[in-house]
């Protein structure tokens, strides 16, 4: 006889749905490792079965940090007081409304803790300071010790972790996690599971039945039991159709349909092997989580995180509103990092690298000179103090002076110069002199400002 499932209503679709909890943990003798996506000696593969599956995007969305935990994986460990100091900027970028919610932290060394309670002992309500500790009691010591209301718990999820590095069966694994949970639960701090390298795992036959414990667990404890989908090697994909794992709303709906976890409990963490750490950040609000986690300048392990200046305009992009967020700070903290810590920041990185939105063509020089809308993204100079400019070179003609100019000493409206104005002629013949004579580098400022200098003494003119 055929078991009845319960019919219900989702709130957010406003559609009849039936429960599917009929999912249980399958064991296997061997490890399934998806040899026919994961040849290791090939490159990965992506398969189709054209199942799509519709977005669900939450009514709330936001960012969450971790600068702290994964930035420091693949830097030099940051000072006590670089942790604070930009654990401030954090604060200020997520803006009065908190859209950046939490900034995760290690607990292993003096350090890290001194930082963690310094950051706590700021009072800010966002970002929350949380933790991360690999499943043992022992870790589980320094969560207690601190007074953290909410942990990052290491749960590896795919057979490539449970077979090979913690050399257990899916139950052993899967009980072993569920021991440390209720643990955390029993003494009132929140669990948040990070689902280690979930785009090489089965899906249905271990994390879905693993995730349908985790929230019984919730329930029973009226505590919040996290789900982070974590993407370690970056193998996620988001195109329509394709199959999991690797397949990003395939996960994200299974977890949220199957699993039933709400979509205020799942979090994405990805990673750029495969440049697609910002697309598949997106997809995931797309289809149904609520959170993204992100390091600044996405510095992380190997590749790197998913950029949280990113997830900011992405945000934008999407809800047409940056909700408060204060995107001037985005630059105050290129600037420290690059000042103060020594971290030299790509000069082509998007929104913070130095030639980000600078332009060596004369043709879009000109452009500029005319209205920069027609080659500037948006006003960079509202949303992150950093005006177009034009960089002065071989190919930048007397439009790219002009504009170079009235950039640099910010000339009002009706002082500026234009192409056809006697000082730019002469520092354009200053220019083409140079490349005639065999240079290949681009002018500096330094030089430029000494032809302006002389020039304008010529003319008997004043630009400032």
């Amino acid at each position: 006889m055929p078991v009845e499932r319960k019919v219900f209503r989702d709130s957010h679709t406003n559609l009849l749905q039936i429960e599917e909890n009929m999912y249980h943990l399958v064991e296997v003798d061997e490890p399934s490792v998806f040899r026919n996506l994961f040849p290791y000696d090939e490159i990965p593969m992506v398969a189709f079965n054209d199942r799509v599956v519709p977005h669900s995007m939450p009514d709330d969305i936001w960012i969450t940090d971790t600068t702290f935990r994964d930035g420091q994986q693949s830097r030099a460990p940051y000072t006590t007081e670089q942790i604070v100091t930009i654990y401030d900027y954090i604060h200020r970028l997520g803006g009065p409304q908190g859209k950046i919610r939490q900034s995760e932290f290690f607990l292993y060394s003096k350090k890290d803790r001194d930082a963690v309670v310094k950051c706590m002992e700021r009072g800010y309500q966002f970002p929350e300071v949380t933790s991360w500790i690999r499943a043992s009691k022992k870790d589980f010591q320094l969560v207690k010790e601190l007074g953290m209301p909410e942990t990052g718990i290491l749960v590896s999820c795919s057979d490539y972790h449970i077979f090979y590095k913690l050399h257990m069966k899916r139950s052993e694994a899967m009980m072993h996690y569920l021991y440390i949970v209720r643990d955390c639960l029993e003494t009132g701090i929140g669990v948040r599971c990070h689902l280690e390298d979930i785009t090489r795992a089965d899906i249905y036959g271990f994390v879905i039945p693993f995730c349908l414990e985790l929230m019984k667990l919730s329930q029973q404890y009226q505590l919040p039991v996290k789900i982070r989908v974590c993407d370690t090697m970056g193998y996620g994909v988001n195109y329509p159709g394709a199959v999991i794992p690797r397949s990003i709303p395939g996960i994200i709906y299974g977890l949220r349909v199957h699993a039933g976890v709400p979509s205020e409990y799942l979090e994405f963490h990805g990673h750029n092997d495969f440049y697609k750490a910002v697309s598949n950040a997106t997809t995931a609000w797309l289809y149904g989580a609520s959170a993204v986690n992100c390091s600044m300048f996405g510095i992380g392990e190997r590749t790197g995180n998913t950029p949280l200046e990113a997830m900011i305009f992405e945000y934008a992009q999407l809800r047409g509103t940056l909700d408060g967020m204060d995107t001037r700070v985005i630059t105050e903290l290129a600037e420290y990092y690059e000042k103060e810590i020594g971290y030299e920041i790509p000069p082509r990185t998007p929104f913070v690298g130095k030639n980000f939105n600078v332009t060596r063509a004369g043709v879009h020089a000109d452009g500029l000179l005319k209205n920069e809308e027609i080659y500037n993204i948006f006003d960079t100079g509202k949303f992150l103090n950093r005006p177009p400019i034009v960089a002065v070179s071989n190919t930048s003609g007397a439009a790219g002076i002009a504009h170079w100019i009235n950039t640099y000493f910010q000339l009002p409206e009706d002082k500026r110069v234009d192409k056809a104005s006697e000082l730019v002629k002469r520092v354009h013949v200053w220019v083409d002199n140079e490349y005639d004579n065999g240079r290949v580098t681009v002018i500096t400022d330094d030089e430029l400002l000494r032809v302006i200098d002389t020039a304008c003494k010529d003319l008997g003119i004043e630009l400032i």
